[in-house]
């Protein structure tokens, strides 16, 4: 109701009073009953009709300026209704809201649509995680629209977190009542034809209902008007999949800028701009949802004399943390309690062991080996998740949200034995790495396809696919092994490093490469094996140099795999250490060192007859003439590498002559390029490019992007340059982020021509 009007309600009680009446006298005056007058003059009832205005003013005795006014505030309380016990008009919203620019746009949007005549009402479905700030969403959308629903807002609480939420029939009867429909049309419908009275009032109304914490779709369905100009958002942590006809709105946590933003309402600009790191921290912490900073920018406000620091500190106990975000009787954790009770056994046990994923997310194939389900039902449980607003999930990946992870490591301690969740982490752990080495395997020399007895759950029946899994399960796969170290699981640890060897061309900027095969070299020693130590140590020092671009740090490395080598009396792997001491000189601008060193490796390869590793030398020495602009020797060197590839023909490993090929066409790309060659530098570099993508080797396909786009300005194609540079700054996660980071800088410079 608007300012400056009074009720029917507040303007009754006055009138009554000034004429010193009780509500028994007027009750007596009017003909009418004590308990309908209080629930009028309490707001309880709907606004009365005529007749019933005009008996209580003869009761009143009121001159004919008062009636007229009683009964125009008779008239207003039926237009615009009145709030019952659960629905309220015009709801209180909250003045700190900040974010979800898009979700209020799609909201204006739709509230804005043109309706058909007879078309149906619009439904918006707002789904999210417990706290992720659904009802406030709702709540500011209806102070925004108001506009657009003349005949009114109102807003229900279904109450679906309760154990029994009030039922469709009397919610159905508080929005009609709302609406002002007369007690006489709701006893004329009876209970079986109210659903048809609510949607025909419905369907006259231009009016913004709110159906807030929906626990199912049965819950809902009744509720939802048919044809109509109404508009109705459904909050729910649930994604109501079975409703048709509805306009979902998924609610995810706040971004950080917005998560601070959020905090800086709460405690004020001064204190938040005092520290700007510790309050990052908080909502880090508080894993940005909206329902964590609230509480805790609550609990900053209320207590002026801790700094911002202070708090982010006592967050930072992981074990801790949910206990530590309360602020008086609301709780986070009681959030979650609240979807977590309603979930059946087998989701609530899926739920629980989540938390033993140690990655940031899981498939559906990891998550059946936590629970020992078969695939299709694991999967059907996680979904059961999903739609309970407890796990997101993003293509074939899910994934816990921060808090809700430390809430289901809570349910897990509490529900279930110690040594049952130890063994099921254990269990975890081994597939994971069993796995790994059968994915890796697709790219060792002499393996490739999983052996005809493997029996996985997840499909490796081709090297692309093997990949993917590597790369899926990189964060979670990496864990296991470290947990192998920790429980002094040696030779594990060093059968997966093996296993990853040669597919770790293919990721070269994961970013974990160095911890690996560190990790599996302290094994190899703690097996007492120097011939393992030796191989390990020589991996490592590859990944320093390439994958760190430290080749100063390798070389120590390569020196200790030399010797471990010696005591094992192998000649290939002392060979692989000469020639990553030579890689390492070569980058350090040591030529005499690296020729030295190249010239041992490829000696001892060739002794060994060993084609890959001599191969392997021959394109390094070839590298070390290009560092040192000796371009014509350098260009006679990589074409006698790919000659001698050419020849060795199927006794190359496939992946190794990739990665050799690739490599020597590159070099020729830009040796012919330094010599004025462009159009031969041009084809090279694009076929070695061509191969980069066909092998999925994104790191090398970066690097090589940059020397094309050099090579086509040189040659007049500045266009195909563009194109090519485009290409390289799009490149994804897997690709040197250097060179990533050089081909966006240099886009933008030329977008600014």
């Amino acid at each position: 109701m608007s300012e400056g009007r009074t009720s029917f309600g507040a303007l009754l009680r006055d009138l009554r009073v000034a004429r010193s009446l009780t509500i028994e006298g007027l009750a007596e005056a009017s003909g009418m009953s004590v308990r309908g007058i209080g629930d009028l003059e309490r707001g309880r009832r709907a606004a009365p009709q005529r007749r019933t205005v005009a008996a209580l003013a003869d009761g009143l005795g009121l001159a004919e300026t008062e009636r007229e006014k009683l009964l125009a505030a008779a008239r207003t309380g039926r237009a615009t209704g009145y709030s019952p016990a659960g629905v309220h008009a015009f709801p209180r919203g909250v003045d700190d809201f900040v974010g979800r620019e898009p979700e209020l746009r799609r909201l204006a949007d739709l509230a804005a649509a043109d309706r058909t005549p007879g078309g149906q009402a619009v439904v918006v479905a707002v789904s999210g995680a417990p706290g992720a700030g659904k009802t406030t969403l709702a709540l500011h959308a209806s102070r925004q629209l108001a506009g657009a629903f003349p005949h009114g807002q109102l807003m229900i609480d279904l109450s679906g977190t309760d154990e029994e939420p009030p039922p469709a029939a009397e919610l159905m009867v508080s929005v009609l009542k709302a609406l002002g429909t007369p007690d006489r049309d709701l006893a004329k419908a009876g209970p079986a034809g109210r659903p048809e009275l609510y949607r025909r009032v419905l369907a006259e109304r231009r009016c913004l209902l709110v159906l807030d914490n929906a626990r199912d779709e049965a819950q809902v369905r009744p509720l939802l008007p048919g044809a109509g100009p109404a508009m109705v958002i459904v909050t729910s942590r649930r994604m109501l999949t079975g409703l048709d006809a509805v306009h979902r709105i998924p609610l995810g946590e706040l971004s950080p800028a917005e998560a601070a933003e959020f905090l800086t309402l709460l405690i004020g600009k001064e204190r938040a701009a005092a520290e700007p790191d510790a309050l990052a921290d908080v909502a880090r912490r508080c894993g940005h949802l909206a329902l964590a900073l609230r509480i805790a920018g609550n609990w900053l406000a209320t207590r002026t004399g801790w700094t911002v620091r202070r708090l982010a500190d006592r967050l930072g106990h992981a074990e801790r943390r949910l206990d530590a975000l309360t602020a008086g009787d609301v709780r986070v954790s009681g959030a979650f309690d609240l979807s977590y009770r309603q979930l059946t056994a087998t989701a609530a046990r899926m739920f629980r062991r989540l938390a033993l994923v140690p990655g940031p997310d899981a498939s559906a194939a990891l998550a059946a080996q936590l629970t020992g389900q078969e695939l299709f039902d694991a999967e059907d449980t996680l979904e059961e998740l999903v739609e309970a607003g407890l796990l997101g999930s993003r293509a074939d990946r899910y994934r816990l949200h921060d808090l809700l992870r430390l809430y289901a490591q809570a349910r897990l301690t509490a529900e279930e034995f110690g040594p049952a969740a130890d063994a099921s982490r254990q269990a975890l752990h081994r597939w994971l790495l069993e796995t790994a080495v059968v994915a890796g395997r697709w790219y060792e020399p002499d393996h490739g396809a999983p052996p005809a007895s493997w029996r996985g759950t997840v499909d490796l029946s081709s090297a692309e696919r093997a990949r993917h899994w590597l790369q899926a399960e990189g964060a979670n796969w990496l864990a296991a092994l470290r947990a192998a170290a920790r429980d002094g699981d040696h030779a594990t640890v060093v059968r997966v490093a093996e296993a990853l060897h040669w597919f770790s061309d293919q990721w070269l900027f994961w970013g974990h490469w160095p911890e690996v095969f560190g990790t599996a070299a302290r094994s190899a020693q703690a097996l007492g094996d120097p011939l393992v130590e030796a191989t390990q140590l020589n991996y490592h020092a590859w990944a320093v140099t390439l994958c760190e671009g430290r080749p100063r740090d390798s070389l120590p490395l390569s020196a200790a795999a030399l010797t471990a080598a010696r005591r094992a009396g192998d000649p290939v792997q002392q060979a692989w250490a000469h020639h990553y001491a030579s890689w390492a000189h070569r980058l350090l601008h040591e030529p005499d060192e690296a020729f030295a060193a190249a010239d041992r490796a490829a000696e001892m390869f060739r002794e060994a007859d060993d084609a890959v590793g001599l191969l392997q030398v021959l394109h390094g020495r070839a590298m070390t003439l290009e560092v040192e602009k000796r371009d014509e020797e350098a260009l006679t060197a990589f074409q006698d590498v790919v000659v001698l590839l050419d020849e060795a023909g199927a006794q190359m490993e496939p992946h190794s002559a990739v990665i050799t090929r690739l490599g020597a066409l590159a070099g020729i790309g830009q040796c012919s390029g330094r010599l004025g060659r462009w159009d031969e530098a041009v084809d090279h570099l694009e076929a070695a490019i061509a191969l980069c993508r066909s092998s999925g080797n994104t790191g090398l396909e970066g690097r090589n992007l940059l020397l094309l786009v050099d090579a086509l300005l040189a040659s007049g194609r500045p266009e195909r340059a563009r194109q090519a540079l485009a290409h390289c700054a799009g490149l994804g996660p897997d690709a040197n982020p250097e060179i990533v980071a050089r081909a966006r800088e240099r886009l933008a410079g030329w977008e600014e021509r």
